[in-house]
């Protein structure tokens, strides 16, 4: 069974850098097997009804930033959709009562190909992009990755793109190293994580340390726990790597079983 994963997308400017992180990235492919399709939400994409891609050709790129450098600006990702998949996603949904709706339109934006043109740079693999719903309870955004859990036995690779800690206002560009409450939420998160603990992660903006802080707006949190609900049959978190940029901007990946 494909496993899930949460994948931190980190700054726009992300798929220029050249860290560990992007590194790790870099080498995901070949250490995975080559999915038929991949079901990606992404924290840059809100919307109040569950709203699921099926562009009828190649997608379109979204420079959804400003201020970064040029060459960013001329990156595309000319990744092409599953008109079946999407079809199979929304009966999915259908079948665990939750609304959802079909976008033909809309391109990627960077939570998606940012990565994706770090992971997959050939932009072979069909993308299914998917939105997010701040408004929906944390048990809700972990019943619609377990809605799809099925996706996982047909070679489908789900992943969550957000930041478990994102705080805009935070961020040290000149930073080297990471602030002590930063690094504090990620640790709970990953205890909780590893245990499987629902129950505190549902909760966490009231038990998390610095939960406030780290998580200021839940919409880069909630791919997180789409991604975990996805793996619920196996309740199995691992951690594949954790790093920081600019004193508090979380790098992590985590796969779920």
């Amino acid at each position: 069974m494909m496993p899930s994963y949460f994948i931190a997308h980190g700054a726009p400017s992300l798929v220029l850098d050249n860290n560990d992180y992007t590194n790790f990235l870099k080498a995901f492919a070949a250490s995975t097997p080559t999915p038929k399709a991949i079901v990606l939400f992404s924290a840059h994409w809100e919307s109040r009804t569950q709203t699921i891609s099926a562009v009828p050709s190649t997608y379109s790129t979204i420079y959804d930033f400003g201020g970064f450098q040029d060459e960013l600006y001329q990156m595309t990702y000319p990744a092409k959709g599953d008109r079946s998949i999407s079809e199979e996603i929304e009966q999915l949904f259908k079948q665990h009562d939750i609304q959802s709706a079909i976008d033909v339109e809309r391109g990627l934006d960077h939570g998606a190909w940012a990565i994706l043109k770090l992971m997959y740079p050939d932009a072979d693999i069909p993308v299914i992009a998917l939105s997010v719903n701040r408004y929906l309870t944390n048990e809700e955004q972990y019943r619609m990755g377990a809605a799809l859990a099925e996706l996982r036995e047909k070679e489908i690779l789900i992943i969550g793109s957000g930041g478990t800690v994102h705080n805009l206002r935070r961020v040290n560009w000149r930073a080297e190293g990471v602030e002590d409450w930063a690094e504090s939420f990620d640790k709970w998160l990953e205890e909780k994580l590893i245990a499987w603990d629902t129950e505190a992660l549902f909760e966490y903006r009231a038990l998390a340390p610095y939960a406030v802080e780290s998580v200021p707006t839940n919409e880069h949190f909630i791919p997180l726990l789409i991604a975990m609900g996805a793996g619920d049959r196996n309740r199995e978190a691992k951690l594949l790597h954790r790093s920081y940029q600019y004193g508090t901007l979380s790098l992590s990946c985590w796969q779920f079983n």
